[in-house]
């Protein structure tokens, strides 16, 4: 028994040593990078908002859009079908506005609730040489959003990364859940990008040149796959040399989170979906990552359980919660996420549980996506 526990000594200490070169070595390109410089560029822009059904936030959320501080952006609004008023909407602000291009979806048999097509179609539509993405129940952070999106192209980089926040509930644990959910997401792919393997982006805030999409044949490749409009895109088309990010908090977007665990649940069921479609490589270092924290919880609690050279053990996870918090809490201080890493190592864990079972979920019933 006692080699047996040596094993799992000696695995438990290379299973730290992994998760070291995350945090620091992989995640630390973005956490400990210097605040970025931000010069204004003036690139056409057509800001693509495609909306099913979503009357209310657009009427909150749309002022926002037009009145960038921007002297050359159209932005077009795609209908998917929509049952609501969102048609009428659009239509009247067509009317007022002569920048605003209007892109009506009908039901197709053959894409019906595929919102790759309804994108496909705006995309088409749009008469400027860069696109940037934003969902029509997101908002940009400041007026300066567009701004500072477009500073990142140049020549070379025509995809640039950005960062889709969840507002703030005061007192929702599930809140924090699901905003530190958000920002490991975004400092992995921040990181990946930093380092040359960009492998995902999100839909609420993304940019990419108008001849990116064609170049890569648009979503054809994964068009029957319902999610996947943004990260299976990226993963597609982005690359070491046209990719960049931004991560000032004038760029972010915001949106509304769930506020049930069963929706948000289903919400991370949808999105998990696109894992598997990923480069052979992405998958790897994902699930790794992954692995890496679900042992070292394990291990920690067996050996802890049969007291097992205890303090080498303690002193271990002490090490590794020490600069796990120290990566992702600088990583949270550029993402204004800073509050959720005073519950860290409760939610990492939930969320593990949370991941675990949601794989296991996926294996026996599809989830439900865009309709």
């Amino acid at each position: 028994m006692e080699m047996i526990l040596f094993i799992l000594l000696y695995s438990f200490i290379a299973i730290v040593l992994v998760q070291f070169l995350y945090y620091i070595a992989v995640f630390g390109q973005f956490t400990f990078a210097k605040k970025q410089n931000v010069t204004p560029k003036k690139v056409p822009v057509s800001v693509i908002v495609c909306a099913k059904n979503e009357a209310e936030n657009i009427k909150k959320f749309f002022p926002l859009l037009i009145h960038q501080n921007y002297s050359d952006f159209e932005i077009v609004l795609i209908d998917d079908a929509s049952s609501d008023e969102t048609l009428d909407l659009f239509e009247a602000f067509e009317k007022q506005y002569s920048n605003i291009k209007l892109v009506k979806v009908e039901n197709n048999e053959a894409f019906w609730g595929n919102k790759k097509f309804a994108l496909t179609l705006g995309i088409k539509a749009a008469t400027k040489d860069y696109l940037v993405f934003i969902d029509a129940d997101c908002y940009p952070n400041s007026n300066e959003w567009l701004q500072q999106i477009t500073a990142q192209f140049t020549m070379k980089k025509t995809i640039v990364l950005g960062y889709g926040a969840y507002d703030k509930i005061k007192g929702s644990f599930l809140n924090k859940i699901i905003r530190y959910e958000t920002l490991l997401t975004a400092v992995q792919y921040f990181s990946w990008a930093k380092i040359g393997k960009p492998y995902m982006g999100v839909g609420r805030n993304l940019a990419y040149k108008k001849s990116v999409f064609f170049d890569n044949r648009g979503f054809m490749d994964h068009m029957k796959v319902r999610s996947g409009d943004d990260d299976l895109f990226i993963n597609q088309a982005a690359n070491k040399e046209n990719t960049a990010q931004i991560h000032s908090s004038e760029s972010f977007t915001y949106s509304s989170p769930k506020t049930t665990y069963k929706d948000w649940f289903n919400q991370k069921r949808r999105h998990i979906t696109t894992a598997k479609l990923y480069k052979s490589f992405d998958k790897f270092q994902l699930t790794l990552y992954f692995m890496s924290q679900v042992l070292f919880f394990v291990l920690a609690a067996v050996l802890l359980a049969y007291q097992f050279q205890w303090i080498i053990v303690l002193g271990i996870v002490v090490f590794r919660y020490t600069f796990a918090w120290i990566s992702l809490g600088y990583g949270a201080g550029k993402l204004k996420e800073k509050d959720v890493m005073y519950w860290f190592p409760i939610i990492e864990l939930v969320l593990i549980f949370t991941q675990i079972n949601i794989v296991i979920i996926n294996i026996f019933s599809k989830p439900v996506h865009w309709k």
